[in-house]
């Protein structure tokens, strides 16, 4: 296959969400309604520890962050696939591919992160409850913020550099409906050695991060929403890597990355305010806090 220097590519294309002309105005307004969802839903959780003081906690402080996450996750991914079914053109130029990976890295690490932040706080939290407000101040945990965002955005900038050192083929298809680091290390030419052990060695840290969910009965109690929001985050994604080495099936791997960049995001907001009573208590007042 011919290949192309990066300097000469002008463009991808991403993968048509639907080849159904028919199915083009539902699919539209399901995407549209998952990011107006994850959006208005992570917004309220903000709005929600922010102006309540009963909130101002090192576990509500790492969920606002986690909120602010998923929305710019989101929203890196969403907005253009919307433009691309409405408009039926599923073109991304070189440098909005490159721009799309890096944040997409960015932002799924930030969450990683955040969720490794808000393990260690729920096992302060039981297993040394009369130290934990010394232990997770509110200087540690400013710290740990910054701490993930500088892994993620470090982390991002590496695989997003070593793209541009990649040439790549004729085929410049991307079998996914955005611009994911695998699929575009796939369509190069060049060695890509490197990139492929970079991005494994990311999985297996990301994996060695998860935090244990049995070693504690009572921990269920406190920690079941942390749980359920980590299950889901990993799990998804785990499910994107199975499906792209043991299907076939482009379009199956790309359902899978949507729901990975997603789903997750969307049901955040719900799996927090269902199992947590002080949400719970503050979701109620919305009502009156807006006909106030």
């Amino acid at each position: 296959m011919e290949a192309r220097n990066k300097t000469s590519v002008s463009e991808f294309l991403l993968m048509e969400v639907t080849e159904n002309p028919e199915l083009q105005t539902l699919i539209f307004s399901l995407f549209l309604s998952m990011y107006l969802v994850t959006v208005f839903g992570n917004l309220l959780i903000i709005l929600a520890v922010t102006s309540d003081s009963c909130l101002h906690t090192p576990m509500y402080f790492f969920l606002s962050n986690l909120s602010l996450a998923d929305i710019c996750l989101s929203t890196t991914t969403i907005p253009k696939i919307l433009v691309n079914t409405h408009a039926r053109n599923q073109s991304i130029t070189y440098t909005g591919c490159l721009t799309q990976v890096c944040f997409v890295l960015v932002f799924a690490g930030l969450d990683s992160c955040i969720l490794s932040a808000m393990a260690c706080d729920r096992y302060v939290a039981i297993c040394h409850p009369l130290r934990y407000t010394v232990i997770m101040n509110s200087r540690l945990c400013f710290l740990l913020i910054l701490l993930s965002l500088f892994i993620s955005a470090v982390d991002a900038l590496l695989h997003s550099l070593m793209l541009f050192r990649l040439s790549f083929c004729t085929d410049l298809e991307i079998p996914l409906f955005f611009c994911e680091v695998v699929q575009v290390i796939r369509l190069a030419c060049s060695d890509t050695l490197i990139n492929n052990v970079l991005i494994y060695l990311a999985i297996v840290s990301s994996v060695l991060r998860m935090p244990s969910a049995g070693r504690k009965y009572k921990a269920f109690s406190t920690c079941g929403s942390h749980l359920s929001v980590v299950s889901l985050f990993y799990g998804t994604g785990l499910g994107v890597y199975i499906s792209s080495a043991v299907t076939d099936s482009s379009r199956n791997t790309a359902v899978a990355s949507v729901v990975f960049t997603v789903v997750p995001q969307m049901l955040n907001p719900f799996i927090y305010s269902l199992r947590n009573r002080d949400m719970k208590g503050i979701s109620r007042e919305f009502p009156s806090w807006l006909s106030g």
